[in-house]
């Protein structure tokens, strides 16, 4: 059944008031999940802080924020958060482009294409041979001439 102009543009009215409301679920979605992992962050920092310097915990508001001032916003402070910063950023390029190269490598088809069976038949081996050398005191490198000697 053939249907008009008028019809098929009210359709595609409703499609894009679906889509808009689709929009608007996610971005509550991911709003609701960007509030839920900065609370778990700041409880595992505030923790760790707690665990190390467990002499703040009974300070007031007023007092933590001084000892903080004091302590942690300074010069030396700001250039080791600085050197962390630079290691952190050289890690995150690392990592993106090892994640890039696994992934360019994991989607090239290789020549010789073996099936699932045969593709983990030597892996699943090789891992227990190597947990068995470990569990006996081996040290897993089999040879390639960096076992024990002797």
């Amino acid at each position: 059944m053939a249907k008009t102009k008028i019809e098929k543009i009210a359709m595609l009215e409703e499609e894009i008031k679906q889509r808009e409301n689709q929009r608007k679920k996610l971005i509550q979605e991911q709003k609701a999940q960007d509030r839920k992992d900065r609370t778990k962050r700041l409880c595992r920092r505030m923790g760790l802080f707690e665990s190390l310097l467990p002499d703040t915990i009974p300070l007031s508001e007023d007092l933590f924020k001084t000892f903080l001032e004091k302590t942690v916003i300074t010069d030396h402070s700001r250039r080791i958060l600085d050197d962390l910063m630079k290691q952190n950023t050289t890690n995150a390029e690392t990592e993106s482009s090892t994640e890039k190269t696994a992934h360019d490598n994991a989607t090239a088809a290789p020549p010789n294409v073996r099936t699932t069976a045969q593709a983990n038949t030597a892996p699943i081996d090789k891992t227990t041979e190597t947990a068995q050398d470990l569990a006996k005191g081996g040290n897993g490198n089999r040879g390639n001439g960096a076992g024990k000697t002797g």
